[in-house]
Parts: structure tokens; C-alpha cells; sequence
């Protein structure tokens, strides 16, 4: 590469990507330059043209398929290889990212090895290039100045024309096989997708399959073991995989430990079943690699060409579509593709389009389900329950947006929307004194929201908004929140608790149920989940898990709150054991604003 090291370009909205990618390559010895947004880097790129962009796909204003657009459009800076980073694993943005010129594709989080391998393949392949265009040049400059030396020059272009022969060998090779197992990749197995898809449209008996596999423990190999363990691995299963399939048949590596199988030839949906079946039995024994023994399974999505598919993109996206849903029914099995499966994609693709608007145009609603205090019979607080009301499809349950909303970061805004509306709601009431005590509000976070670095400050400021008490506040979180980051959680928990903000375990012996937890992490109230209390029926024979959780809360000097009480009979029971509060439809469902209060003017008690 010669002394001076390449100019790279690194485009990515999230700082620590920059800073983390940067200090990556410039310990390479690259000259690193970095833009925050499109816009940005469309103006660096003016002033010195870079030899490589890293440019991450989900940006704000200008997307990287827009900056891509920018850059082909532009004859000076239409040969600088382009390679996407995202966290996207969906076969949509993939073919995305390769129709707008994007020469490779890195997903986050960023392994080291790919990121340096892939980058010096692209450095490389470009090097070839303009090698390759230099040997043109001189070459058209010697015929040019021997035509009157014919015998020498004919040898000497022999000569030329050989090595110019095998460096285009190496460039086609580098472009269309994967360096690491030598399988095709993703540029040739569409090609040969599309040629299969063009001959079905000729011979309307022709029938041809695609399959798309996906390792499913991959990422723990590749974690614990280190990245050259992972990658013999893939080359072990890249072999393995070949075994089972025909000379006639295209196995690519596309990405990562993603592979596609294109099976030509093919009588009827049984035989392509029957080999889906002999992979995944191939793939149950151990692969014996150089220093251990490795076990690993995958998901399988199948497509069929006699769905009468326009474009060879939509057999590969909806075999990945028909694979995420072998993931998601258990793994290590096949899916076939039906139209059912493309809907439901679709749906939920509509959905966070709408819920991103939704957030915009502040669509959600709160209900406040009561919370009672099984000694007194009273009411003691609410949780406050976020609801969606979308304007075509009405009251929307959390079941089926808040996972979008956690997948996608909306759970953010939601979430601090939700906290201030309700710390609002509780201090209206603390201001109309319909009680004589302090009602309190619990409210749930989650994960993704636990990891907003200014939690506490955005806490801090809707508390100052509302001039609500802390100690009238309750934050429910899940025991996955402790347990995935522990640490520094820890350090939030206890700035809460100085606020005499008060805390509490949600879906109590769901989850870890871990005693060490509960006794390290300052924790005042176990919510036992709801699927412990539908199987009190009067047996005592069912009360032990529930009596063995109030000893350890008490011992711990926590209080217990029992979700979903529907009996008189499940609300006795918890009364003998002396738990100290509980919520549920035999109280109340959970209730807008104006019955919420109405319900608190009317002083019921159970």
C-alpha cells in the first residue's frame, strides 16, 4: 500500500460509532477523517475526495442511501467505495444498500477483524482497479509508439495482456467470492438467482428454490470464543453445508454467519423440505474445530419460485422474512414463505411508521388502574398504563407496539411522555385533596430506557415540572434490568432512592428471581406476577411459591403487591398471608383520568 495509508471517511450520527471507529483504523495507520450527517460529509468529500466511506444507513434529514445517491451522481466521487454500517439486519435494506452503489456491508456492533478485513478488501479491490486502468493506458501508449517494432511489441503485448488477463482473474474472484470461505457472495448469487428467475418466466415447468440460513448461536461463539474461532467455524460450516448439496446448486455466504442456498432443479416442495431437513441434521453434530468442540444450529426460511416473483430481491427478502419466523417459533427448524408471513411483516412495518408519527402527533392516552391496600381495603395509588389511540384502528394494546417501541428507541419519548402526564395526574389530585393521605403513582421503565444516560436528569426535571412529592412517586422496573447492567444501575437505583423516590420489582418470579439482587439493590416493593395469583383457588397446596416471596420481602423489610386479583376467594386468601397490597379487575380495570378520579371521590372500599 506503499508509506502513506489510505484516506477514510467515517459518516455516522452517533459520536461513540465515530470515536470507536476512528481509534479502530487510525491504530491501522489510516488517515481518518469523520462527519456527523449527510450534509456533512458531502462537504468533506468536496474538499478532499477520501479513498473509502464508512457510512452508517440511519441518519437524520439525509439518509446514507440518500448520501450514497449524492456521491454516484457525482463523476468525481463516483468511484469511492461506499461501505454501509448499520444495525439492520433486514433483507430490505440490504438490497437497498447495494442498489444505490454501496460496495459492502458491515452490521453493528462493529467486530474489529470484519471491520479492518472489509476495508482493506474494498482499499484493495480499488488499488486493483486503478492498477488495472494504468496497465490500459500504457499499454494503448506502447501500441501507439511500436507499430513500426511489430515483432517485439507483439511479444511484449502477449506479455502485457497475460498479466492484465490474470489480475482481471483476481478482481472478478475479489468481487464475486467471499474471501473468507471462497463461497459466492452476494453480487453472484443474485446474479444466479436472477438467471434461475429469468428461466422460470421462459419455461413455466421450471421450478427453483431459495433458502436462507441463519446461525442461531453464532454471536455467543464468536463472544466467548474470539473472532478466529468464529471464523473457522463458519469455514467448517461453509463445507458442511456443501456436503449436502448438488454441483448444480448456489451456496453464498452473504454477511456475517448469514448463508442463502439456491437450489435449481427441484421436482416438488418435498424435495427442497428433504434437503432443509438434511442440513439441519448435518448441522446437529459437533464441529471439531482446532482447539474445541463447537455445537451450533440454524434457522432455515424458504421461498419457491412458482409465487410468480417480478424481482430476484423479493425471493431473497421473503426468505429472510420466512427464516425470522423459524427464529422466532424456536429455532433450529425450517420455515416456509406464505403470503401470511409477508403481511404480518408489512403490518408491523405500517405500525412503526404510525408509531413514529404517533409520538409526533402525541396519539397516546394514560389509564390508571387502582392499586389497594388489602388490610384497609382502600385506595393507596394507581399505575399508570400507556395505551395507543390510533386514529384508524383505535385503543392499540402495549402488547404490540411496545416491542416496536423498545426495538426502535421510540420507548424513550413514550416513556418520559408517560412519567410526566402522570406525575401531572397525581398532583391534580394531591391539589383537589380527595384524600386525606398521599396517594402514590407507579410508573414502568424499561430497559432501553434505564440506558438513557440522563435518566436521572430528565426524572429530576419532570418532578421539578409538576412540583409532585418524590416519595409519592414509585418506578417499576423488570428484574432484566438489574441483571443486564448491574453495575452501573446500582449507582441509579441509589440516586433514586436519595430522592426517596420509591422502587419496585415488576413481574416478580418471571424472571431471574435472584436473592443476591433483591439484597444488594435498594428495592421497597415485589409485585408478584399475575400468573402466580390465577392459581390461588381456595387449594393451599398453591400458596407456597407466594408465602415463600412475602418471607424473603419481609425479611428484606419490602413490601408485596399482587397483581391481577379477580376473586374474592384469590383477594381472602392473599388477606390470610398478609400481603400488603394488590391491583386487578376485581377492583377495577384500568381507568381514564375522569373515572379514575370519580372512583377516588367515591371512597369505595373492598
Amino acid at each position: 500500500m506503499g508509506m502513506t495509508k489510505e484516506d477514510i471517511l467515517i459518516v455516522d450520527d452517533t459520536p461513540e460509532n465515530l470515536r470507536l471507529l476512528s481509534k479502530m483504523l487510525t491504530k491501522e495507520g489510516y488517515n481518518i477523517r469523520k462527519a456527523l450527517n449527510g450534509q456533512m460529509a458531502l462537504t468533506a468529500v468536496q474538499s478532499v475526495v477520501p479513498d473509502l466511506i464508512l457510512l452508517d444507513i440511519m441518519m437524520p434529514s439525509m439518509d446514507g442511501y440518500q448520501v450514497c445517491k449524492h456521491l454516484k451522481a457525482d463523476p468525481r466521487t463516483a468511484e469511492i467505495p461506499v461501505i454501509f454500517l448499520s444495525a439492520l439486519s433486514d433483507a430490505f435494506d440490504k438490497v437497498k444498500a447495494f442498489g444505490v452503489g454501496g460496495a459492502d456491508y458491515i452490521t453493528k456492533p462493529f467486530q474489529l477483524e470484519e471491520v479492518l478485513t472489509r476495508v482493506q478488501n474494498q482499499l484493495t479491490l480499488k488499488a486493483a482497479k486503478i492498477q488495472n486502468q494504468q496497465i490500459n493506458a500504457q499499454l494503448e501508449e506502447r501500441v501507439k509508439e511500436r507499430t513500426h517494432q511489430l515483432e517485439l511489441a507483439n511479444q511484449e503485448l502477449k506479455r502485457e495482456i497475460s498479466e492484465r488477463m490474470l489480475l482481471q482473474e483476481q478482481l472478478l474472484k475479489m468481487a464475486l467470492y467471499d474471501a473468507l470461505t471462497g463461497l459466492p457472495n452476494r453480487f453472484l448469487f443474485m446474479e444466479r438467482l436472477e438467471q434461475a428467475l429469468k428461466r422460470a418466466k421462459q419455461h413455466p415447468d421450471y421450478q427453483f428454490a431459495v433458502l436462507f440460513l441463519d446461525c442461531d448461536r453464532f454471536k455467543v461463539v464468536n463472544d466467548s470464543l474470539g473472532h478466529f474461532v468464529g471464523d473457522e467455524l463458519l469455514v467448517a460450516l461453509a463445507r458442511r453445508l456443501e456436503a449436502s448439496l448438488n454441483q448444480t446448486d448456489t451456496l453464498a455466504r452473504l454477511s456475517g454467519d448469514e448463508f442463502a442456498i439456491l437450489l435449481t432443479e427441484i421436482e416438488n416442495i418435498n424435495s427442497v423440505t428433504l434437503i432443509a431437513d438434511e442440513i439441519l441434521k448435518a448441522l446437529s453434530f459437533p464441529f471439531q474445530l482446532k482447539r474445541q468442540e463447537v455445537f451450533i444450529n440454524a434457522s432455515i426460511g424458504i421461498t419457491l419460485s412458482h409465487l410468480n416473483y417480478e424481482q430476484s430481491e423479493y425471493l431473497l427478502r421473503d426468505a429472510d422474512t420466512a427464516m425470522y419466523r423459524a427464529k422466532t417459533l424456536g429455532k433450529g427448524q425450517y420455515q416456509i414463505f406464505d403470503s401470511e408471513m409477508h403481511n404480518a411483516a408489512i403490518q408491523v412495518l405500517q405500525l412503526e411508521n404510525d408509531l413514529r408519527r404517533a409520538v409526533n402527533q402525541q396519539e397516546f392516552i394514560i389509564h390508571y388502574q387502582p392499586i389497594i391496600a388489602l388490610t384497609t381495603g382502600k385506595i393507596v395509588g394507581f399505575e399508570a398504563l400507556v395505551r395507543w389511540n390510533h386514529p384508524r384502528q383505535g385503543l392499540i394494546s402495549p402488547t404490540l407496539f411496545i416491542p416496536i417501541a423498545e426495538e426502535t428507541g421510540l420507548i424513550n419519548p413514550i416513556g418520559n411522555w408517560v412519567l410526566r402526564e402522570a406525575c401531572y395526574q397525581l398532583q391534580q389530585w394531591h391539589h383537589q385533596k380527595l384524600t386525606d393521605y398521599l396517594l402514590t403513582m407507579s410508573v414502568n421503565l424499561s430497559v432501553r430506557q434505564f440506558a438513557q444516560p440522563d435518566l436521572i436528569e430528565q426524572i429530576d426535571k419532570i418532578l421539578a415540572e409538576t412540583q409532585l412529592n418524590p416519595q409519592s412517586l414509585k418506578l417499576e422496573i423488570t428484574e432484566s434490568v438489574i441483571m443486564k447492567n448491574s453495575q452501573p444501575v446500582k449507582v441509579i437505583l441509589q440516586q433514586l432512592q436519595e430522592r426517596q423516590i420509591q422502587l419496585c420489582i415488576d413481574d416478580f418470579g418471571t424472571g431471574y428471581s435472584s436473592l443476591s439482587y433483591l439484597h444488594n439493590f435498594p428495592i421497597d416493593n415485589i409485585k408478584i406476577d399475575r400468573s402466580f395469583i390465577s392459581s390461588l383457588n381456595g387449594n393451599s397446596d398453591n400458596l407456597g411459591l407466594i408465602s415463600a416471596i412475602m418471607n424473603i420481602a419481609q425479611a428484606l423489610n419490602m413490601s408485596v403487591t399482587a397483581e391481577g386479583i379477580e376473586t374474592a376467594q384469590q383477594l381472602e386468601q392473599l388477606r390470610v398471608l398478609k400481603c400488603d397490597f394488590g391491583q386487578g379487575y376485581l377492583f377495577s380495570k384500568p381507568l381514564d383520568g375522569k373515572n379514575a378520579t370519580n372512583l377516588i371521590e367515591s371512597a369505595t372500599q373492598w
